[in-house]
Order: structure tokens, then sequence, then C-alpha cells
């Protein structure tokens, strides 16, 4: 069949020319005959997810799927209200806690005034004593911005304070005051976070219950799956198996199904991946209101979420990058129908003060990032601005599906208590993480600022930034090589080097050269960069710069004729390791000494690589 006669094209106006046109482009990269890409050569540019779901370079009218009822109403995959402020959008949320209640006071009023429109407290061990909430929290107006606490194993006394906080309240309807408890046993189970016990967790929600507030005793904390390498669909889907467990534990404790979904809340990350992001949210709606059809209170399938931007992607090296990040991780959230946005400090995976900037500062950053969004992008005006779009449709059904498929899991496996005692939870997700890792060691995956366009001239980390933390962050390991390179650097005054040998005219050698360097410096090795080098002049280059290490950047074909003689002679200058950029093939025919030591490739395992070159320069 010719390109273009597939039939479902002719339904979509110019599909076949684009198709074509696709054709001709990857025909040309290559170096094919178009009619050896097949009649859907399309299909070579789709990506597949961590979850198994297909991204299709294109969407049309063929992906249509039937539209979704309004916001607020089931299954919620629109938003979880109907009636949203279109002045406010989400609410801006951001965390307080310190050790001195009157300063956090005084941080709470001042982001008040300042563009938060919701707090998130921590309580106990990581901010303000238990016995100082009330404190805290003078002043605040919990009509208008609903509270989150975050205590841990002080969940119940934190809420008690808090509680009587409200009792003493003034409000003309109480139904506005939102609150959410924070307790979190199953979830924290999961991370080995201290918390309270289910049993404290269930009485608490009794006690909610009975309140003319609207609050919520339990958040399901979708985030410590992430935080260990869970895929979208596996954050969704665990979370969810978490929430039905506290569903069952609920009604076993005698409150009626209604009252059990209305003690429910969710928390889940955002990543820079803005569809996904979207799309997560978008799905994760539409599983826990499936989850209430079947238990029979579909109305009240429409649990709160909480997006907070992920921990993970944060990076420690170039970690203004993570500016970046977070924008897109909050648009993301925000299209996506998040109920409440938390951005985290670009700055978050480092020590206070590691980069010489003010806490107030990361701060002001984090919540002008939504601001922005808000104010001068206007993304709140409109509910679900992403409906109607064909990737953005499909890819929350197949997220769906596959988030519901992995919950199905552990149900089949005893429930979400029985496959976390198992092992199973923990095995599926930490599979996810080594192969996320996989692709950010072979820079399948970029991590900018870690694995691709590294900054080498920045300040070295202190040695308290470079402790290790329980998330699994993107680029670790790669930062974990920089590390190595900064103590190298503090030891001798300089950091570990390697010797470019470029061959030929810049036309041949550039790409390659360009490629090494910033490999290289990926794992903290500076490259001394001579320029263009005839054979001749090889042995001069490789002593003035005292390197131990090189590598030859060339084309294949002047590899074929040039990359012995050009080993030869960095052996002979004292360099002990030569390598080569490009494939062993390119030097099949060379043996003995003049053979490369290594070679440094697109599809190579870059960790283990730069591990042992760093090795080997003995950082």
């Amino acid at each position: 069949m010719p390109i273009g006669s597939d039939p479902g094209a002719d339904t979509v106006p110019g599909y076949a020319a684009w198709r074509k046109g696709v054709a001709g482009v990857l025909a040309k990269s290559r170096k094919v005959d178009a009619s050896e890409l097949g009649d859907e050569p399309e299909r070579l540019l789709e990506v597949t997810n961590y979850d198994g779901v297909t991204i299709a370079p294109l969407y049309t009218r063929r992906d249509e799927l039937p539209e979704q009822p309004l916001p607020g109403r089931f299954p919620f995959v629109r938003g979880n209200d109907a009636t949203r402020d279109v002045h406010r959008g989400w609410y801006v949320s951001a965390r307080f806690g310190g050790a001195d209640p009157a300063a956090v006071n005084q941080e709470i009023l001042a982001g008040l005034d300042n563009g938060v429109s919701a707090v998130w407290l921590r309580v106990g061990a990581d901010g303000v004593a238990v016995d100082a909430v009330p404190a805290a929290l003078r002043g605040l107006l919990f009509e208008l911005a609903p509270l989150t606490v975050q205590a841990g194993p002080d969940t119940t006394a934190a809420a008690e304070r808090v509680l009587s906080v409200l009792d003493g309240y003034q409000v003309a309807d109480r139904s506005d005051i939102r609150v959410f408890l924070g307790a979190s046993p199953l979830t924290s189970d999961f991370a080995a976070l201290p918390d309270i016990g289910a049993d404290d967790a269930i009485a608490l929600a009794r006690t909610a219950a009975g309140r003319t507030e609207s609050v919520r005793a339990i958040t399901v904390s979708g985030t410590v799956f992430h935080d260990a390498g869970a895929s979208d669909a596996q954050e969704i889907g665990a979370a969810v198996a978490a929430g039905l467990e506290y569903l069952r534990l609920l009604t076993d404790a005698g409150l009626d199904t209604s009252d059990a979904l209305d003690q429910v809340s969710f928390r889940f990350a955002a990543t820079d991946d803005q569809f996904e992001t979207i799309a997560k949210f978008r799905a994760a709606r539409r599983l826990w209101a499936r989850v209430a059809e079947r238990v029979g209170a579909p109305e009240f399938g429409n649990a709160p979420q909480h997006a907070v931007t992920s921990e993970a992607m944060l990076s420690r090296r170039d970690p203004w990058v993570n500016m970046l990040r977070t924008t897109l991780a909050a648009f993301g959230a925000g299209v996506g129908g998040a109920d409440l946005v938390t951005v985290l400090p670009f700055d978050a995976a480092l020590p206070a003060g590691e980069l010489g900037v003010s806490q107030p500062f990361s701060e002001r950053m984090a919540r002008n990032t939504q601001l922005l969004l808000l104010e001068e992008s206007h993304l709140g005006h409109v509910q679900d601005p992403g409906a109607g779009s064909w990737h953005v449709e499909s890819l929350t059904a197949e997220v769906a599906a596959a988030a519901w498929g992995f919950m199905q899991d552990i149900e089949r496996a005893g429930g979400y208590r029985a496959a976390l005692e198992s092992g199973l939870l923990g095995e599926r997700i930490a599979e996810t993480k080594a192969r996320r890792e996989s692709d950010i060691a072979h820079r399948r995956t970029a991590v900018t600022g870690v694995n691709e366009f590294p900054n080498l001239a920045e300040e070295p980390l202190s040695e308290a930034a470079r402790s290790t933390v329980p998330v699994a962050r993107y680029g670790a390991a790669f930062e974990q090589l920089r590390d190595r390179s900064d103590a190298y650097l503090a030891a001798h005054g300089s950091r570990p080097r390697a010797l470019l040998v470029p061959l030929g005219p810049v036309a041949e050698h550039n790409v390659r050269v360009t490629f090494t360097a910033n490999v290289l410096a990926s794992g903290g090795i500076e490259t001394v960069n001579p320029g263009a080098l005839e054979i001749s002049g090889i042995g001069a280059a490789a002593t003035e710069s005292a390197a131990t290490l090189a590598v030859l950047c060339g084309a294949d074909s002047r590899y074929a004729t040039e990359a012995a003689a050009a080993v030869e002679r960095l052996r002979d200058s004292g360099v002990t390791t030569v390598l080569l950029a490009g494939p062993e093939k390119a030097v099949a025919e060379v043996t003995g000494t003049q053979r490369p030591d290594g070679f440094l490739t697109a599809r190579m395992d870059a960790v283990a690589t730069l591990s042992g070159l760093l090795e080997k320069l003995g950082a």
C-alpha cells in the first residue's frame, strides 16, 4: 500500500499530505527510501511512557472521544467545582512552618497579603509546636483561605488545637471554612514516615464528620509514591487503592458512605511534563469518581486535589532551571483542575542559603510563578481549558485506564495494606524507577543542567548539600558524579581534565566535540579544546594539557585513516587513556596499542562510563 493510502487518513483533510511529509523527512534523516518506512511512517515518531501509554506525534478528529460532563458533575473529569470563582482560579497554597509561632504568623499574613490564598502549616518536628498552633493561625480568615495541616505523629494533637480555634471563630456560613487535617497513616507507611495510626485517623475522621465546617481528616498523599519513582498511573492507582482502604475502615467504623467519602482528599505531584500532568489530575478525578459510583455514592466522588510540584524533578545542579520546571508543573496542575497548587521554591532540594539567596526570595518566586499564570495568563478564568483537545482527552483516558489497572492489581493482591506488606507495591514502583534511571543514565531522557548542558563553572556544593535524601531525584546519579568532581577540585585546585583531539575541519568534528564536552561535563570532567589538530601537532597539545585522558573527535571516514596514528602519538605523550567519540566499528581494523581504550556514543550508559573515567582520573 503506498504512503498516504490509509483509508482513515482520508477522513482528515491534509493528513495524507502530512504523512507524506513525515515520510520524506524521516527518509532523509535515516538515509533510506520513503517506501522502506511502511504505510504509517508517523508511527516511528511515537513515544511510549512508563505506563505503556503511546503518545502519538499528531492527534486529529479520528481520536475524538465523547464530550465529558461539565465541571462539578460526575465523573468530575473536568473539575470538582461547578461554581469556582473565575477571578480566583485555583487556590495558591504555600507552606509555612518554623520554631517561632509569631514569626510564622507574620509570614502567613504577609503571604496572604501578597497572593497566597491557601495555608499549608507544618506542625511538630518540622514546624511550629503543637501548643503554638493558635498563635500561628492568629488573624487567618478561614472562610477565605483553606487550611492544610501537616503534623505527622502530632496530627491528632494539632487537629485538636485547630478545631478549638474554629470553635471560637465567628463566620456567617461555617460551611465556607475548609480544613484538611492531613492524617496520612497508610501512605506514610509506604515511605516509612512517622504518622498517627490508622485507628487514630479514623477516630479523627469521625470527629471531623460531625463538624459544621468542611473538615477532611484524611489526606491520601500520592506524592510518596511519586518520590519513590512511581509513574503517573502508578501514583494515581496506589493513591486510589489507599483511598479505598480508608473508605473500608471508615464505613466499618460506622460512618455512612457519603460521610466517609467526604473525609478523603488527595495530594499528587505535578511535573514539568505539562500534558501528562494535565491528564494525570483529570484521570485521578475520574478514578475516584468511579470508586464513589461503585460504592453507591457517585455524587460524593469529587474529593479535593492538592497539587505539589515534584521534588523528584528538582535538580541541585544549575538549580535556577527549576524555576522553569515548576512553572510548567504549576501550569499543568492548574489546567488539569487541581483545587490547590503548591509550588516548591526553586532551591528546595538544597539547604537554606546554599545559593546565597534569602528564603523570602525563593518563596516569593514560587508564589509569583502561580500569580503570573493566574493574573497575567488568566488560566483560572476558564475551567478545564484542555477539554476537547484530542491529545488531552486521549491521554486522560489512557492514563486513567492504566491507573485503574494498577489499582486492580493492588486489589487482587488483597488491597492496599496487603500489597504494601507483601512488597508488591514497592517492587512495581522500583521497576519504574530503574527504567527511568536507565533512560537518564543513557541520556535518552534529558535533565537540563545535569545530564544535558551542565555548567561546570557554578560554585561547588557544600558538604551539607551533598547529603542524600529519600526522594528518587531524577538527576541524582549525575549529581553524585559532580560531587566527586567537587571533592577533587577541593583537593587539587582543579577539576579532572580531558583533552579533546579534534581531527579534520570544523564541519567534520564539531558535532562530536560538542557532544563529548557536554557528556564529560555532566560527570564533572573539564575539557581542553586546542582546536583542529594535525597528526603532527597532537603530541605537543597533549604535553601542554598535561591530561592523562584524551578523546578523539572526528568523522568516521577520518578515523579510518588517522585514528591509529593519533592514538599512538597520544600514548607517546603520556596519555594513559584514549577514547574515541563514535562507534567501535569506525576503527574495526585497528589493533594493539593503536586501538582506542573505549568509545563515547549516544547510546552508552553515561553514568557508568563517567564513573569509570573519574576513577581513572583519581576522583
